[in-house]
């Protein structure tokens, strides 16, 4: 898992959304499409489709059954793979709010379930702050993949706290 590729996923979300643009690439790893599926279905981003260097065709972006062939991932094109993304926006105002990383390559923040349920409930631990507006999330690495804090302490599970979403 590498964290400084993250890192730089985040401020490049960070800077679209200001430029409120609908499409962007980011490259194609497992921990990025991980945490983009979990952005997707928090509902902060719309879609997440995998592609080449060239975006995909609309119909793709919406859903629907692609009626091309999908160009097979080799060897020689593995590093020109991406994730795109589409982007929501709310009353001209985006949904992926400002995204901040928490655990840095030098300093990994590890939550265990004790210390999220306290966060979740909106106090601060030494490392985290509390949540305490309604739409701000914290996005956790356990081994049953990446999840929000709230979904961690239903399913009683800690691990390595990535970022947060203001």
């Amino acid at each position: 898992m590498s964290l400084s590729n993250l890192s730089h996923v985040i401020s490049h979300l960070n800077n679209v959304t200001k430029a409120r643009l609908g499409l962007t690439s980011i490259p194609n790893t497992k921990l990025h499409l991980k945490l983009c599926l979990a952005l997707q279905n928090d509902g902060f981003i719309s879609t997440v489709v995998r592609g080449g260097p060239t975006p995909p065709a609309p119909h793709e972006l919406l859903g629907h059954p692609s009626s091309q062939n999908i160009e097979p991932v080799t060897q020689a094109n593995v590093a020109t793979r991406r994730l795109w993304l589409g982007l929501k926006y709310w009353r001209s105002e985006p949904v992926l709010g400002k995204m901040k990383m928490i655990s840095t390559p030098k300093r990994r923040v590890t939550a265990k379930l004790p210390d999220l349920r306290r966060v979740v409930q909106g106090h601060n631990t030494p490392y985290l702050e509390g949540l305490r507006s309604p739409g701000e999330s914290l996005y956790i690495s356990t081994d049953k993949g990446i999840m929000e804090a709230r979904e961690c302490v239903e399913k009683k599970s800690g691990g390595l706290v990535l970022c947060r979403i203001k």
